[in-house]
């Protein structure tokens, strides 16, 4: 039997009914909420996406300067090409035109271009501007040209390293492009057109353009002049010398601004070698920052200027050298065998005689030496701003004997990077500020307003400018044996050689390579620039430092002065070259009664009593002072 209606029954199906509207309503709010707040921009840009049909414009990367604001790298316009197949009309005149100027294959354009299920298709990056208007004046349907940079190196292969290339996306891949790349990359802008459902623009319809910002212009420390001389120099080396590799700087004393900064082999940074991707590695690097090497005697201007800080030794200082040191039983050999006999301090330095740096360290001890040795920046990054700079190896403190002391001293048992030696000597040489090295000068706007400059780590009193002087006065002495202003006739240049033996990667001395390095100050007195040369393993005959890297030292001061137009210390200088004799047959001792008339000297490689082998050859000329091999 059925209920009868009630105002009660109705009250709860008028209620019932309410309920359901408040909740559809409610979720209609939550779903409104949720498409308009929650999800709002993200639905807006992928309509956006739908109905519109963008083109990227890509940013011009940052001009790079040198410190005389002539230009290193510069962007310039190039264009992408792109199809977007829905729109094309004739397809196979467009994949016709295009394979023909592009220099592509037909059928792959053929095939990119049918796809009619993709909206827009790349055909090629970076087309040339000449090209760009042959294909724009072919007015094809379907076929859209983008702006986009490409990067330009007004020298070529100079400052391969330092600058370093782009991808072709226009991303920094190495050097300072690398290294600074947020700052020269710029933001991207873009040109938008309205299409339809089928992605086709539609005619008439309203156009969005966005345009780019561009990057930043880098000035950096670098002289594009001293750079030339630094690389002329170090090819003449490698044709030379026939080395496997070669380096040079020039770093300024005061500030450790890297002034000039190579390596060769290198390449032209407008014709990037992709291909050969161990070759553009290791043309690439900067190898005086990521690369350690056993430094050798170079390294006996940080040992000296520890034990000179320390009151442990003074000009006048006597050292006795018989050819070797026993120390921990072990017998350690000076370079010359025969010994130096007895010596002062600016003798020993000068003859860079091994016992004589032996006694410095072990008088310093372990900890003051490496107390020292944290002064001067070994054991840590320089903070250099390039990618990749290694902190050398120092032994951990806890397990050096005597005798490991005692080869560090001379430079032996320690690995460092040439920037670390040359960064740590600028700190010796200037008066006692440890300045860390760096290419950045500054970051300018298009509007030249500099918004970023250089500032790095900073630590005074290193040493005293006591100490300071006295070491100056060691390298002065050093390189100018036959007198005053004699390395470089007429300049006050002081300096360093070094030589070292490289090791195997599986450990043991690597038998017959070397690295034969060089340091030179100027002016010798209160040096405002540091010269660095480093060979690595010469295999044209000689190997010591002094015959092989010290010469080129030379000629990039020659040059350097030329340049920068400084006039001689004294003009009354002259300097006298004499013929280099026979000395193969003659006993050591004749060999050196006939040099020391000639006012040369020899560093001897072997320890037999007779002359097989001399360095330079018989009727070379050769400047009186200068260091010849014998070979026994």
């Amino acid at each position: 039997m059925q209920k009868p209606f009630t105002l009660f029954s109705l009250k709860k199906r008028i209620v019932a009914v309410l309920l359901v509207i408040s909740f559809i309503f409610c979720s209609l709010v939550v779903r409104l909420f949720v498409l308009q707040i929650i999800n709002g921009e993200n639905l807006q840009s992928r309509a956006t996406d739908q109905w519109t049909r963008d083109l990227a414009i890509v940013a011009p990367r940052g001009t790079i300067y040198d410190r005389t604001g002539s230009t290193l790298a510069v962007s310039y316009t190039t264009y992408n090409v792109y199809v977007r197949a829905r729109e094309v009309t004739e397809p196979s005149k467009v994949a016709f035109v295009l394979s023909n100027l592009l220099n592509l294959e037909f059928a792959s354009v053929y095939q990119k271009i049918s796809k009619k299920n993709i909206s827009e298709v790349l055909i090629k990056m970076q087309v040339e501007g000449e090209i760009a208007e042959k294909i724009y004046d072919e007015n094809l349907d379907g076929v859209y040209l983008a702006e986009n940079t490409n990067r330009y190196y007004t020298y070529g292969n100079l400052l391969t390293q330092v600058l370093g290339f782009t991808s072709i996306d226009n991303v920094g891949q190495t050097g300072v492009e690398a290294y600074y790349n947020d700052y020269l990359k710029g933001v991207d802008g873009y040109s938008y057109v309205q299409s339809d459902l089928q992605g086709k623009e539609i005619g008439g319809s309203l156009r969005y353009y966005i345009p780019a910002t561009p990057g930043f212009d880098l000035s950096l420390t670098i002289d594009s002049k001293m750079q030339l001389i630094v690389e002329q120099v170090l090819e003449q080396i490698m044709t030379e010398q026939k080395a496997k590799n070669v380096t040079g700087i020039i770093l300024n004393a005061k500030t450790s601004e890297i002034l000039a900064l190579s390596t060769k082999p290198s390449f032209d940074l407008n014709e990037v070698p992709r291909d050969d991707l161990d070759l553009l590695f290791e043309c690439s690097k900067v190898k005086p920052a990521t690369d350690i090497y056993e430094p050798g005697s170079t390294f006996k201007i940080l040992t000296v200027a520890a034990a000179l800080e320390e009151g442990l030794t003074n000009l006048e200082d006597r050292f006795y050298c018989p050819g070797y040191r026993i120390i921990d039983g072990v017998r350690i050999k000076c370079w010359k065998t025969i010994g130096h006999g007895s010596q002062t301090l600016l003798e020993a330095f000068s003859n860079s005689c091994n016992c004589c740096f032996m006694d410095l360290a072990l008088r310093l001890g372990i900890d003051k030496f490496y107390s020292y040795m944290e002064k001067f920046g070994l054991g840590s990054k320089t903070g250099f701003d390039v990618s990749g700079e290694q902190s050398g190896i120092l032994m951990a403190k806890s397990n050096v004997k005597n005798v490991d002391l005692a080869r560090m001293g001379f430079g032996h048992a320690i690995a460092l990077t040439p920037v670390q030696l040359l960064t740590a000597t600028a700190s010796i040489i200037n008066g006692g500020t440890y300045n860390s090295p760096h290419l950045l000068s500054y970051f300018s706007d298009e509007n030249s307003e500099i918004i970023k400059s250089y500032s790095g780590k900073t630590k005074t009193n290193v040493i005293s400018k006591e100490t300071s002087k006295i070491v100056n006065t060691l390298l002065e002495f050093a390189e100018n044996k036959t007198g005053k202003y004699t390395f470089v006739e007429g300049y006050n240049v002081g300096g360093k050689t070094g030589t070292a033996q490289k090791y195997k990667e599986t450990g043991g001395i690597d038998q017959g390579k070397y690295i034969s390095s060089f340091i030179g100050t100027y002016p010798a007195d209160d040096p405002e620039y540091i010269v660095f040369v480093m060979v690595d393993e010469p295999s044209a005959g000689a190997y010591y430092g002094s015959i092989v890297a010290a010469p080129y030292g030379k000629i990039i001061f020659s040059n350097l002065f030329e340049y920068l137009g400084e006039e001689k210390q004294d003009e009354s200088v002259n300097v006298e070259y004499v013929t280099m004799p026979n000395l193969v047959g003659l006993s050591l001792t004749e060999a050196s009664i006939e040099l020391k008339k000639l006012n040369l000297y020899y560093e001897l490689d072997g320890e037999g009593e007779f002359i097989t082998e001399q360095l330079p050859p018989v009727g070379s000329s050769i400047q009186e002072g200068s260091t010849i091999v014998l070979i026994t």
